[in-house]
């Protein structure tokens, strides 16, 4: 029949992974194709290009089933030889643990395992804890969202199943750790084979071009609160591979990494590629590894890096992110936390419920709420908040804490907003500003972020 979209599908194998199909678009209407297949878990690898790989090996038997839908709704669709070969394969797995299964139930179960991998690798499942139980990998984690259920999983690709579900992650970490607590690691299991090629399928067909800049005038020595943002994802692998007491994970959408310090008392998340003025550092701190949080920090996408890595190796220290939950905030935790601006000569003023550190350029300031650090001190609300711009109304990034964020690191943080300086690289008019690490003296990336941990609670 003639189509009645002008959008045409080339489905053919992949080019270096055994079992994945790649699909080539072509037509006026071919976003209303590559809508199509998005919803039907294809990836996205170059311009009108995308990639099926699955862990389960079964792409060619769901990129005929995707072509049959494109072509019920009037996409032409086009299926190479060698693709049409696979698709009429008749093949089993060698080996299988359940010898019972017909074709379609071994289909029926690996396609579960899939829906299990899809649901980590998008942030949807948050993985607490694995293990290895003798024969295969076990773990425990919590679906995101209202009533997300907390379950026990058992095997590894194709074979990953839910064996046992919790109501809570609290019940679910206790139970797991009561039969694996001698192998029991923090966050998801290693990558296996499997699931790595599955995720750099889509990568080969990444043809950008990577574009020279053209010459700018060179950096100006600032205060370290206008600096450049930096590599935030350069300074958390740097930190990371520092600090091996934090194991990470990224989720494998690729937009979100975790650190889990080894105590499970300490989460970081980063979001990649995030908006300036959007938050793209989550810390969260807790007491014991399944109660509430203690306090928790954010930071958006503008934040200069060094002011991030005096954060992260703050963390480091070791007992860096303790306090005690019941202390009140009072005169003296706020005298502590700011007293290198008071050093300074910030400007302080008192309004209202607002406490203010301004800098002598006001180009930067620190506002405490004192009427939510006395009436939700257990909440966890934005009570401190740290910036730097235009103005405290416009400005170019932030970094919020709750009331128990440790005075310490606050006084930390004030220390080096209040003495040190940093490199900014000027814009060039027509040019697109990349943001780049420069630090007064030479800085050390540091930690990443995890608080999609802290979203199950």
């Amino acid at each position: 029949m003639n189509p009645e979209i002008d959008a045409h599908v080339r489905l053919d194998t992949h080019p270096t992974h055994p079992s994945a199909v790649q699909a080539v678009l072509t037509g006026s209407q071919a976003r209303v194709a590559l809508m199509a297949l998005e919803a039907a878990d294809w990836n996205v690898a170059a311009t009108n290009v995308l990639v099926l790989a699955r862990i389960d090996h079964e792409e060619p038997y769901w990129a005929e089933d995707a072509a049959k839908q494109l072509i019920a709704e009037g996409i032409a669709v086009e299926i190479t030889p060698q693709l049409r070969e696979a698709m009429d394969e008749e093949w089993t797995w060698a080996n299988y643990p359940m010898p019972w299964c017909s074709r379609n139930e071994i289909r029926e179960v690996s396609n579960q395992a899939q829906k299990i991998h899809d649901d980590i690798r998008h942030g949807q499942l948050l993985i607490h804890a694995h293990a290895h139980d003798g024969h295969t990998t076990v773990a425990v984690g919590t679906y995101l969202g209202p009533g997300g259920k907390s379950v026990y999983l058992h095997g590894e690709d194709h074979l990953r199943q839910v064996a046992d579900t919790f109501d809570s992650p609290a019940q679910a970490l206790l139970a797991f750790e009561k039969v694996h607590a001698a192998e029991m690691r923090p966050g998801p299991a290693p990558l296996t084979d499997t699931e790595h090629a599955a995720i750099e399928a889509p990568s080969v067909f990444d043809v950008t071009a990577a574009k020279s800049e053209p010459s700018r005038p060179g950096p100006e020595t600032v205060p370290l609160y206008l600096a450049d943002a930096g590599d935030h994802d350069a300074l958390l692998d740097t930190f990371l591979d520092a600090h091996r007491e934090f194991e990470r994970w990224r989720t494998w959408s690729d937009e979100t990494t975790h650190a889990i310090h080894e105590s499970q008392t300490l989460r970081i998340e980063r979001v990649h590629e995030t908006p300036a003025h959007e938050t793209a550092w989550t810390v969260a701190a807790y007491e014991t590894p399944v109660s509430e949080r203690m306090w928790v920090l954010t930071a958006t996408g503008a934040t200069p890096a060094p002011v991030l890595e005096e954060l992260l190796n703050h963390l480091a220290d070791g007992e860096g992110w303790d306090t005690t939950i019941g202390a009140p905030v009072d005169e003296k935790t706020v005298t502590a936390a700011t007293r290198p601006l008071s050093d300074a000569d910030w400007k302080h003023t008192v309004d209202g419920r607002w406490i203010r550190w301004t800098s002598p350029a006001g180009d930067a300031g620190v506002r405490f709420d004192a009427f939510t650090a006395q009436h939700h001190p257990s909440q966890n609300l934005a009570t401190w908040t740290i910036w730097a711009g235009p103005d405290r109304d416009r400005p170019t990034w932030t970094v919020t804490a709750s009331p128990h964020t440790p005075s310490s690191l606050l006084a930390d943080l004030s220390e080096t907003l209040a003495h040190d300086t940093g490199l900014r690289r000027p814009q060039t008019a027509g040019t697109g500003h990349k943001t780049s690490l420069f630090t007064s003296p030479a800085a050390i990336p540091a930690v990443e972020a995890n608080a999609a941990a802290s979203r199950s609670r």
